[in-house]
């Protein structure tokens, strides 16, 4: 099952949900087995898969002594909200042997891997040592065996009581949704007139990554009328953000050119006219008229 995005109520659905699932980087070289998202891991499922070329992993430091316990380095500096329990964290990753380099397996050059900290759905090494990442942050994880596999071999690389050493790029942080964070004081600029230009807001000001057309972003979206204010659809009310495609293939017009330019941690109003979001055929199951302007809010989580 998949969850159909909130978001693309502004191209075909209405709003549903459905849910997807995503594979475990830290159970072997092979890394076969799923996880299914919970509800604070946004579902990437429905992301195009790139056509790019291949990205190699960045090349591993090995510790000079096998770990006895978790050592994380900070070997980039990243910026916004830090992870705390709870949160999902989205990363690129190569993993090898800490006594010899051996890699066993990397996810470099495709989708970033969703972790849910303290969920229990990978290593205890990861579960500890993500906590406290940001997003552009490059760390180094040194995880003794007791924290990785103990003395259970794993796969055809990773052998009893081995140490693992990971180098983790962090490409977004999703905290976990606060349904006191939703936007239920925020004044829309409600009209009875006609909207003619695209207008934004940026009610709050992020501090980290700008998402540019084509990127991925995770969100948060409330979507009301212009000209009455009445809200015909949220994310809040589900606790789960939605995972957009910022491209005019994947999403109405008037929202591609109303995120363009947000940073992660931002929150911004975008009033959108008519003949850039449902037209003169509007959509009447979400209760909106045939040529009705909407107001959305939106919060961007992450952007990569």
């Amino acid at each position: 099952m998949r969850r159909k995005a909130l978001a693309a109520a502004f191209v075909l659905t209405t709003f549903a949900a459905c849910s997807g699932d995503a594979s475990d980087p830290t159970t072997g070289s092979t890394a076969t087995a799923t996880s299914t998202p919970g509800p604070s891991v946004p579902d990437i499922s429905l992301v195009p898969a790139t056509t790019g070329p291949t990205v190699p992993p960045p090349s591993v430091d090995l510790p000079d002594e096998l770990p006895t316990e978790l050592v994380v380095t900070e070997l980039e500096p990243g910026c916004g909200v830090k992870a705390a329990d709870g949160d999902a964290v989205f990363v690129n990753y190569v993993g090898v042997r800490s006594e010899d380099g051996t890699q066993f397996d990397s996810n470099f050059g495709d989708q970033p891997f969703p972790v849910q900290l303290g969920a229990g759905g990978v290593i205890a090494g990861w579960d500890q040592g993500l906590v406290g990442v940001s997003a552009g942050e490059r760390v180094q994880l040194d995880i003794p065996s007791e924290l990785a596999y103990g003395d259970a071999p794993e796969g055809d690389v990773i052998k009893a009581g081995d140490a693992l050493t990971f180098v983790i790029d962090v490409v977004g942080v999703v905290p976990t949704t606060d349904p006191a964070d939703a936007p239920s004081d925020v004044e829309l600029p409600t009209s009875d007139e006609p909207v003619s230009d695209l207008v934004t807001d940026d009610v709050r000001e992020g501090d980290c990554t700008a998402i540019a057309a084509g990127m991925t972003g995770i969100i948060h979206l409330q979507a009301a009328r212009a000209d009455t204010g009445a809200v015909f659809g949220s994310t809040w009310d589900t606790a789960q953000p939605e995972t957009i495609v910022l491209e005019e293939a994947q999403l109405l017009p008037g929202l591609v050119d109303g995120i363009v330019g947000m940073q992660v941690g931002g929150r911004r109003i975008i009033t959108i006219p008519s003949d850039r979001a449902f037209g003169p055929e509007g959509r009447p199951e979400l209760d909106v008229p045939p040529d009705t302007a909407v107001i959305v809010i939106v919060d961007l989580l992450a952007a990569f």
